[in-house]
């Protein structure tokens, strides 16, 4: 994959997000390009469209063209461009990882089983974000 901006080569975002302990499928198929500041720790992801994902877990994430957070190991905080179904859509402001678990933090805390996240998925494309 060719960093489009810097015209460089760069790790698959599945790999990439292994490196950090995030799940594998946490972004869709489709994610089409992503940049990390080694300054800040801000990751951007680039996505086609606006699309859902389904997970084996019953789980639905929507996600914008442009996903943003800060970066640690297990972790993306204050994150924009991501929403999760609780029971209406609700902005995801920060994903972590612990073990076997995934933490989505939406004005609430959903904890969800990591292994649901481990297989990259399509996107379906939606009308908006």
């Amino acid at each position: 994959m060719v960093n489009k901006i810097k015209g460089k080569m760069q790790k698959p975002l599945p790999e990439f997000l292994k490196e950090y302990d995030l799940p594998i499928g946490l972004f869709p198929q489709d994610a089409t390009n992503y940049e990390l500041s080694e300054d800040t720790k801000l990751l951007t992801v680039y996505i086609a469209s606006p699309c859902e994902v389904g997970y084996k877990d019953s789980s639905v994430l929507r996600f914008s063209t442009n996903v943003t957070g800060y970066l640690e190991k297990g972790k993306l905080t204050h994150v924009e461009g991501l929403k999760t179904k609780i029971l209406i859509w609700t902005k995801v402001t920060e994903v972590s990882t612990e073990a076997t678990k995934v933490h989505f933090a939406a004005g609430m805390n959903k904890t969800r089983n990591r292994d649901a996240y481990e297989v990259v998925r399509d996107g379906v494309v939606v009308a908006k974000f």
